[in-house]
């Protein structure tokens, strides 16, 4: 049976995020396997296809036991309340929040794009202009999301 994970928690989990920035704490990382931004500084979509609930991508949200990049079970990708659910694999102790896919351990969702709130924070805020500078590909691919 699948349980909505309606109740939000207001931690953000333990374990260590590889790729985060450091400086900036849980706010803000790079997700390599998925190519996009993450943390809960980061305004996103749910990841569920036909749903357009505007989320962040903190731990709060990911697929996967409140684990970077989603753990050993979840796929990482980020869920409003609606689409994540209460489950136990056999590996775990507590019930933890998973996507109906991983639960089902099918493929995950595609990822949807960067939010354009995102975007437009990435391409104007001073305090990106020197990644600006240093990333022109990166630019040009944002630029082309939000015309």
């Amino acid at each position: 049976m699948l349980f909505s994970a309606s109740a939000r928690p207001s931690s953000f989990g333990g374990g260590f995020l590889f790729d985060i920035i450091k400086r900036m704490g849980w706010g803000l990382g790079y997700d390599s396997r998925w190519k996009r931004y993450i943390g809960y500084g980061v305004t996103a979509y749910c990841d569920a296809p036909k749903c357009n609930e505007e989320i962040d991508r903190g731990l709060s949200y990911v697929c996967g036991a409140q684990e970077p990049y989603g753990g050993d079970n979840g796929c990482g990708l980020y869920f409003c309340s609606k689409h994540l659910f209460y489950h136990r694999f056999r590996d775990m102790e507590y019930e933890r929040e998973f996507c109906k896919r991983c639960i089902r351990r099918r493929a995950p969702y595609e990822p949807k794009p960067e939010h354009p709130e995102w975007v437009n924070h990435l391409l104007t805020d001073d305090s990106w202009a020197d990644w600006r500078k240093e990333n022109a590909d990166e630019m040009s691919r944002l630029k082309a999301m939000v015309q």
